[in-house]
């Protein structure tokens, strides 16, 4: 069952109708009416089968107006790597014994995982506890890197990941309510800037098959999109 205000916020639009860009923030905006300061999520339905190691989308990007999330990072890492990634402000830092404290005492108190190559034997034996969490790392979204600095500071500013899922549609979160409507539209925009970067050589036919964003507690509102 919709409680009340969800049923309400759908009276505001025509659900079968999809709206351009600007107007479809306008809308989601308008339907977050919640006490919270709402996340705006977007969710797109890529011509792709996910079945296929060749029709994979997945990447990252840098929002240019961050995520209004506060991330904290955990970096496994050794030696002057650690060092480093300490003075690059990351919020826990260890080796051997951080990886044993997330597979003895079930310890996720961090939002992303970055390591450098070198640990990779080591974070593989939590690969099947961190791989359902969406947070193992991979050279893919730059969490496998010697550069802990740089992937720090990506995370910190609102770098998020795309990826599609089973079903073939991305879910990526642009923003805050408070952002206002031009920040969400330009945050939304570099995503789907580098969704459709990102289509795969064989994708066949329409690539875009739908686009839907929503507010965290807000119905989904469709979105004319022109690749």
């Amino acid at each position: 069952m919709k409680g009340k205000r969800f049923t309400q916020a759908l009276e505001k639009f025509d659900k079968s109708k999809a709206y351009e860009v600007d107007e479809a923030i306008q809308l989601a905006l308008d339907t977050a009416t919640a006490k919270f300061d709402e996340t705006l999520e977007l969710h797109v339905r890529l011509g792709v089968d996910p079945r296929h190691a060749d029709q994979q989308v997945r990447g990252t990007v840098v929002l240019p107006n961050g995520t209004g999330k506060k991330v904290r990072v955990l970096v496994i890492a050794k030696g002057a790597k650690a060092d480093e990634a300490q003075a690059a402000g990351a919020d826990y830092v260890g080796a051997e014994e951080i990886v044993q404290k997330i597979q003895k005492d079930n310890w996720f108190e961090f939002d992303v995982c970055i390591t450098t190559p070198d640990m990779m034997g080591v974070v593989g034996r939590i690969g099947k506890i961190l791989g359902p969490k969406g947070l193992m790392p991979n050279p893919k979204s730059g969490t496998v890197t010697m550069d802990v600095t740089k992937a720090i500071n990506e995370v910190k500013a609102g770098k998020v990941e795309y990826r599609v899922d089973k079903t073939a549609i991305c879910h990526v979160i642009f923003g805050k309510k408070s952002f206002g409507k031009e920040k969400l539209y330009e945050n939304l925009q570099a995503i789907m800037e580098a969704i459709i970067k990102a289509k795969p050589a064989s994708a066949k036919g329409t690539y875009l098959k739908s686009v839907v964003i929503a507010s965290t507690m807000g119905p989904g509102v469709k979105v004319v999109y022109r690749a």
